[in-house]
């Protein structure tokens, strides 16, 4: 556990984030490799039915871990508070409220999914193979939210090793039964997901023990477990509101991948390549966009606002360095990189996954900041301006998949996204930089909402 209301912010914030960095790295170079052992051994109908069928899974693994971080919020303003009875509260109902919610939104999915492939255009030649994969996948979501849970719940008081370790054992797991399962065993994408499953099993448990034998403090007692309206009413607004956040945004890239389905296997191929280095790439500003949440929470709690501001500032001029350096390295290293990953000569597909990662990384330098705003934003209790930031985000996929993509291909594609982060880091910005003019006000409002209820 870690108090991150003490310090310098650059190395408080930097040192908070490396854990969370590396373990989102593991996480991608899992990707990486389950890309490569499928495209490897199984094939490129196989590889682009992982691009055609993610996008799906990935909008309801990225709402249950945005709705566990938004619950992790009132953790970690308690913690900064130094309110223990109030913080073991908010991880009962924090448990309570993620098991539920992620049971009723993945049978809901599993009932829905063939209905769902269908509207997202999923070429023939790669319907039932993408089906049979991502109901396996859609059958662990439950570990993911468990993962996700604890997680949040650590990096909420300051632990952000700990969900690293169990996240290293996962990948290591999931990549020696990919090559066990697809690669000895020839069971191709079932093999795969089936891989997928246990490996998040594994993981799942093995933090779940961890958390609560390491750091009892966090254990609820028995009189603890028992929540009023108040105090979930509290967990459900700050969850629903990240949770929402990065749902709607998925949604809105549910639209687009339909219209990328729509334009054949080889481009599917492409862009399902040219995701897994985007992802890759922006790793770090993600994960140092997450560890503000918590910076923010914490101090938030502690009643430091000019911390908060100053944290803030030193977080975007941190992601705008470390743009400039992922530049180079896309253009430097990205077509030998798309070669290898996609097992592919095809001048065609790698042609397309370069100008993808090259249009994308440019405008990271909107995305960096966008990160950092609308985390630290909802740190601060303020949940309105991000969603809607969101919805932006949204609205613009929908768009474009409707009028850009039919007009200009791929390359309508391309520039989507990086229409709406520069949108959005403009409408973030004036959003927190208003808001942190009446800061203390608005820290100690945020701040009775933990309070009213010890």
């Amino acid at each position: 556990m870690k108090d991150l209301t003490t310090g310098k912010p650059l190395k408080v914030i930097i040192m908070f984030a490396i854990p969370i960095i590396f373990g989102s790295i593991f996480q991608q170079f899992y990707n990486f490799a389950d890309a490569k052992i499928v495209s490897a051994y199984v094939g490129t109908d196989a590889f682009a039915a992982v691009g055609a069928t993610s996008v799906v899974s990935n909008t309801i693994i990225a709402f249950m871990n945005g709705l566990t971080q938004g619950f992790a919020i009132p953790i970690a303003i308690s913690y900064g508070a130094k309110e223990e009875k109030n913080m073991r509260k908010f991880v009962a109902g924090t448990m309570k409220l993620t098991l539920a919610t992620t049971v009723l939104v993945t049978v809901c999915v599993l009932i829905a999914i063939p209905n769902i492939l269908t509207a997202l255009k999923t070429p023939d030649e790669i319907y039932e193979i993408s089906l049979s994969y991502v109901r396996i996948i859609l059958c662990g979501v439950v570990f993911c939210a468990i993962y996700n849970m604890c997680a949040n719940t650590l990096r909420a008081v300051g632990d952000s090793k700990t969900p690293l370790y169990c996240l290293i054992a996962s990948v290591i797991i999931n990549v020696l039964l990919d090559l066990l399962f697809v690669g000895r065993f020839g069971l191709g994408m079932k093999g795969a997901a089936y891989a997928t499953l246990v490996a998040q099993a594994c993981c799942a448990i093995a933090c779940l023990i961890i958390m609560f034998l390491r750091f009892r403090v966090l254990l609820p007692k028995k009189d603890e477990w028992h929540l009023n309206g108040s105090q979930y009413g509290t967990l459900i607004t700050t969850g629903l509101s990240m949770g929402l956040m990065t749902c709607i945004v998925n949604l809105g890239t549910i639209v687009l991948q339909s219209a990328i389905n729509s334009l054949g296997t080889v481009v599917v191929a492409a862009h399902t390549a040219a995701r897994r280095v985007f992802d890759v790439l922006c790793v770090t500003l993600y994960c140092i966009g997450i560890s503000m949440t918590t910076f923010v929470s914490q101090n938030l709690g502690a009643r430091k606002p000019e911390r908060v501001k100053q944290g803030v500032w030193v977080a975007i001029r941190l992601v705008t360095i470390i743009t400039t350096v992922l530049i180079v390295i896309c253009f430097v290293f990205g077509e030998a990189v798309f070669q290898w990953l996609t097992s592919s000569t095809d001048k065609e597909l790698i042609d397309y996954a370069v100008m993808y990662s090259r249009i994308s990384i440019l405008f990271f330098y909107a995305l960096g900041p966008l990160f950092i705003l609308r985390c630290s934003l909802q740190g601060l209790g303020k949940r309105i301006i991000p969603i809607l930031s969101s919805v932006v985000e949204m609205v613009i996929k929908v768009l474009s998949a409707n009028f850009l993509v039919p007009l200009c291909g791929y390359v309508g594609v391309a520039f989507t996204e990086p229409i709406s982060w520069v949108i959005m880091a403009v409408v973030l910005a004036v959003a927190f930089f208003t808001c942190d003019i009446k800061s203390l006000m608005q820290k100690e409002e945020a701040l009775e909402i933990v309070t009213e209820e010890t």
